[in-house]
Parts: structure tokens; sequence; C-alpha cells
């Protein structure tokens, strides 16, 4: 994803890295994503957010992921839900 595509408020937190999780093909398996999204988020630097990608609102990880310091920034494009995860501090 470009930074062109990376919306305003995550570029305002100067987020200068995306990092893109698509668990959609996941979900299709019937696998629980959790741990993947865990995982990459454990990843992320100093100035990185997470893109995730995913079929539904992610409700109960927007809790899970503001404990852990991080904001979030959703948007609907189509059937898919796109979230950025990153600190505000950044």
């Amino acid at each position: 994803m470009s930074v062109a595509a990376v919306p305003a408020p995550v570029q305002a937190a100067g987020v200068r890295t995306i990092r893109d999780l698509d668990v959609r093909p996941l979900l299709a398996r019937g696998e629980e994503p959790f741990a993947a999204i865990m995982s990459a988020t454990d990843a992320l630097r100093e100035n990185e957010a997470l893109h995730l990608i995913v079929s539904f609102e992610p409700r109960p990880l927007y809790d899970v992921m503001r404990k852990r310091g991080y904001a979030a920034h959703t948007e609907r494009e189509g059937g898919d839900v796109h979230v950025w995860f990153y600190r505000e501090s950044a």
C-alpha cells in the first residue's frame, strides 16, 4: 500500500511504514486469525502500523489493541474492512 493511500489520521500519528496483514484467507479456511494478528503487532517497530484486512469489523480486537497501546482507524471498502492499528505517539 502506498503512503498516499494511508489514511490521514494514521499519517498524522507519524507512521512511516505499513505492514499489511490480510486475514481473509485464514477466516475462509475456518482458522482463528488472533495469533497471526498478535504476532504481526509484536513485530511492529516505532513509526509502523498494522493494516489489517478482514471481512467483518473486528470489534473485540479494538479493546485488545487499545490495551496494548494502539489506536485504530477503520474504513470499509466493498465487503471488506480495513483497520490500521498504530501508536498515536509514533
